[in-house]
């Protein structure tokens, strides 16, 4: 039987930008009977540092990121598929030379998995009983569809959802042209990806854009927004919380 007891590394974009979506990922966990602890010491893992070359300054935090998930116990949920990607696959490589930290990393990733990964691959879910009258498509993000694997877990989740229609938006699995720093570093060619990604959104049809990288949400949803679209940006925990009925509000 799975732990009962799961820790949320909730990141910073969602911290910052998408709290409603933290929210509904503690929700969700709770609905399937899972404890869920929130490490009060949790910081930034080192990710955007580490990704521009920065090693040394991504260490401390990595290594702070370390102590504060190893003191815990049960599976690691992160609603990211970049961060989750982050202490699964680059913590060994960062601590490469410090044994004591490449074991705590070790440790530590076994116990990470990316929120939908969590809820089908280790929990068994298939339908969260969602109603969501709207057409989604879901984007998948780099990091998670390409270091993770991460593809049929929210597409599966997202079609049993109650009311709504998956549509699929054409070159999918395309970059927005987000990536962190290459957003900021690269803008001219970043924007010119994120364009492409827009109009293929907008011929796809769909009401409601899903991921499960805040990243990668905040630069399409920010591309959306100057182009005066109505197409709605949500990540994917927000998308399949469950709609409370009058009964569930009276028995709150």
């Amino acid at each position: 039987m799975a732990p009962k007891t799961v820790q949320l590394f909730v990141t910073c974009l969602i911290d910052a930008f998408f709290p409603q979506a933290g929210m509904a990922v503690a929700d969700l966990l709770e609905a399937q009977g899972f404890t869920v602890e929130f490490p009060f010491d949790q910081t930034c893992c080192g990710q955007p540092a580490f990704n521009g070359g920065f090693w040394d300054d991504a260490r401390p935090m990595a290594r702070h990121t370390l102590n504060v998930l190893h003191a815990t116990s049960g599976p690691i949920v992160i609603p990211s598929g970049s961060c989750a990607d982050m202490l699964i696959h680059h913590y060994q490589t960062l601590f490469a030379a410090e044994p004591d930290y490449a074991a705590k990393a070790e440790a530590v990733a076994g116990r990470v998995f990316e929120f939908t990964q969590f809820l089908v691959d280790e929990v068994g879910l298939t339908n969260l009983k969602p109603a969501i009258r709207a057409k989604l498509t879901y984007l998948p993000s780099c990091h998670g569809l390409r270091n993770l694997r991460i593809y049929n877990q929210p597409k599966t989740l997202l079609g049993n959802a109650f009311g709504a229609e998956l549509v699929d938006t054409p070159a999918e699995t395309d970059c927005c042209g987000f990536g962190g720093l290459f957003a900021v570093k690269m803008s001219e060619l970043s924007g010119a990806m994120l364009s492409k990604k827009l109009d293929n959104i907008e011929a796809g049809g769909a009401d409601v854009v899903t991921g499960i990288d805040a990243g990668c949400l905040l630069h399409i949803g920010g591309g959306l927004q100057k182009r005066g679209s109505a197409v709605q940006v949500k990540h994917i925990a927000e998308t399949l919380r469950p709609i409370k009925t009058e009964d569930d509000h009276a028995s709150d």
